[in-house]
């Protein structure tokens, strides 16, 4: 998993174990195909909500955590 980019490797990992294509899952998780592609490929800032959003199709969410150093 790539560590500076957690969830949005998370998200893809398990979006291609489910077969979905970028432009399907935006469209199950009710997400545009433009945040599913930023989300993925890293863009620092995302919605929180949208992210959650996207965690929510594979049970997840985000929540607050220690950095480690």
């Amino acid at each position: 998993m790539d560590a500076k980019n957690p969830i949005g490797s998370f998200l893809k990992t398990q979006r291609r174990a489910a077969g979905l294509s970028q432009r399907e899952f935006a469209l199950r998780s009710g997400l545009g195909l433009r945040f599913v592609r930023d989300l993925e490929q890293g863009k620092e800032t995302v919605r929180l909500d949208k992210v959650n959003q996207a965690l929510h199709m594979f049970g997840h969410h985000a929540v607050p955590g220690r950095t480690s150093e």
